[in-house]
């Protein structure tokens, strides 16, 4: 790809990394990332997989280190309160698109609480004032926060926004991101919905035990296991009640 205009064409180790014995290196999914290399397509790819296999420690990774607060916000945000973050960042290597758009913003769930505070105390000047966020529910913060900056062409790192999202919220942000892949936006998303994964023509990533593979929607242990429990509740819960 010499041309490609998308923002991070390639990620893989930087100079000199090697896959270490010590986490997050040990995750399979990170140890593949840091050995191959992986190339990452124009429009929206996701990321799926059980908790604790690294997905949201990849997107975090790619945020940091394309520029992004590893607690959430756009490529000039700086909100730092607790550092938690893995060292990975530094371990990696973006290969960038000929004349990408440098913006970016980086949605992480757990951190949004956060993020509303540091809006309020670093308002932005020359535009409309920010939204009430911590006036809104939960879900309407999210939402609000992805229609009013989720709007120039660049990459987009959202990690589970489905947390907060109701059902018909959830499809709302499915079309928030079929738009940024039409306007020529990159997007990585690492989730649990199926209901956001099944975005036609997006590319899936499931992580796990064996590392990275592409996988069709169907093919999905997340859509696989839904499917399941929706048809017979019965079989999973009497596992456990």
């Amino acid at each position: 790809m010499p041309f490609a205009d998308h923002p991070v064409r390639r990620v893989a180790a930087a100079e000199g990394i090697r896959p270490s014995g010590t986490w997050p290196h040990t995750i399979p999914a990170v140890r593949q990332l840091l050995t191959d290399g992986l190339d990452l397509d124009p429009g929206v790819t996701f990321l799926v997989g059980e908790n604790g296999t690294g997905k949201s420690t990849l997107v975090e990774a790619i945020a940091v280190a394309y520029g992004m607060s590893p607690e959430g916000g756009s490529t000039g945000a700086r909100l730092t309160t607790r550092a938690t973050e893995s060292s990975l960042s530094e371990d990696l290597q973006l290969t960038r698109g000929a004349g990408a758009s440098r913006a970016g913003f980086f949605l992480r769930a757990e951190t949004m609480h956060g993020f509303y505070t540091y809006l309020e105390d670093n308002p932005r000047t020359g535009g409309p004032p920010d939204l009430p966020f911590h006036r809104m529910s939960h879900g309407e913060s999210f939402l609000a926060v992805i229609g009013d900056r989720f709007d120039r062409r660049g990459l987009y790192c959202l990690d589970e926004p489905e947390s907060a999202l109701s059902f018909s919220s959830s499809l709302a942000v499915v079309g928030v991101l079929d738009r940024l892949a039409r306007s020529g936006s990159q997007v990585i998303c690492a989730t649990h919905s199926p209901v956001i994964a099944a975005l036609p023509d997006a590319r899936i990533l499931e992580v796990g035990e064996w590392g990275i593979r592409e996988s069709p929607w169907d093919d999905l242990e997340l859509v696989q296991n839904w499917r399941s429990y929706l048809h017979t509740p019965q079989r999973f819960l009497r596992h456990i009640l």
